[in-house]
């Protein structure tokens, strides 16, 4: 029921989803008599593999997450977290309010045993493949134990990619081991102790692009910045690509020419192709769609979700916890 294009887009983008993966059930969340209108035109042997689950709020894009956790027992967006807490879906996507989307999926599917903060990660393009990042808004403020978390989510998220020992950097001012906030020296040298882990040291925001590590890790603020930062650079160099072979016959002449290798380009750094972040760190799957998303990017976001239940991220997540993070100290006389 959220997203800044409401449910019409994201029944679209299902029925799409279902024709294109044959062994894909879906359960919409939401007001019935609004989501089975959008629905009347599935064929029967669609219909049978989606079906709708009724919930009579909504959380509004701009509520506070306190509010929506309080106030909302029967949002669409805490029924869709509980079917998958009861196991009756295996993950949930959603395009709505990002803080409450995190403070439900917190307080219905809790976090796995050794993890403060589920943490949002996405791939982001580079040089020459993909690199994880997070985290890209659901901590502004994190701890030194906290980023070594997300540094051990994000190995995982990397492996589930195919990259059996992922280098793993923390994102910083310089490479210089003096450089950074208190937090990531602190992290840096917890990563640097850890056995498991392939830390590589810090790397500037420049070399997130080179490929220069698998997985960057960063609280947050910094995260969330770098994200919409490279969406806005990639939307600008794409108009102003637009607006030279615009500008004269010559030009024109080299756009035609250019044209295939463009929309080659376009079509592999898209943020449709890459929309979906996931909420590392849960007991179970949650996947955020970006509230501005299209149809394309939505598909993209429950894509993601078949990816991470095929490879059953939580609980090879879970598996891995007891190695990687450092243990408490026992208690005098234990």
């Amino acid at each position: 029921m959220g997203g800044d294009f409401g449910p019409r887009l994201i029944v679209q983008a299902s029925i799409a989803c279902l024709k294109a993966t044959p062994s894909l059930h879906l359960i919409l969340v939401g007001q019935p008599s609004l989501l089975e209108e959008l629905v009347s035109g599935l064929s029967a042997v669609e219909r049978t593999r989606l079906s709708i689950a009724a919930a009579s709020e909504a959380i509004g894009m701009d509520e506070r997450p306190a509010q929506a956790l309080r106030s909302k027992p029967d949002s669409s967006m805490r029924v869709a977290l509980e079917l998958v807490r009861d196991g009756k879906a295996q993950a949930c996507v959603s395009g709505g309010n990002t803080g409450a989307l995190m403070a439900l999926s917190r307080f219905v599917l809790k976090t796995l045993p050794g993890i403060d903060r589920p943490a949002m990660v996405a791939a982001i393009p580079t040089h020459c493949g993909f690199c994880q990042l997070l985290d890209l808004g659901a901590n502004v403020d994190c701890t030194a134990e906290q980023l070594y978390q997300f540094a051990v989510m994000g190995a995982v998220a990397a492996q589930t990619l195919g990259i059996a020992r992922p280098r793993i950097a923390l994102l910083n001012v310089g490479t210089e081991q003096i450089k950074g906030n208190q937090q990531v020296r602190q992290a840096a040298s917890l990563l640097s102790e850890a056995r498991g882990l392939n830390y590589v040291g810090f790397v500037e925001g420049d070399g997130l692009y080179r490929s220069e590590a698998d997985v960057v890790v960063c609280d947050g603020f910094v995260g969330n910045a770098v994200l919409k930062s490279s969406e806005g650079l990639a939307s600008m160099i794409g108009e102003r690509l637009q607006a030279l072979f615009r500008s004269g016959l010559l030009a024109r002449l080299a756009g035609v020419l250019a044209l295939p290798l463009l929309r080659r380009l376009r079509a592999e750094l898209a943020p449709a192709r890459h929309n979906g972040a996931s909420f590392l760190g849960l007991q179970g799957i949650v996947i955020k769609s970006h509230g501005s998303a299209g149809m394309q990017g939505f598909q993209s976001a429950i894509e993601r979700a078949l990816s991470e239940i095929r490879h059953n991220v939580p609980e090879r997540l879970r598996g891995q916890l007891e190695d990687l993070l450092p243990r408490s100290p026992e208690p005098p006389g234990g």
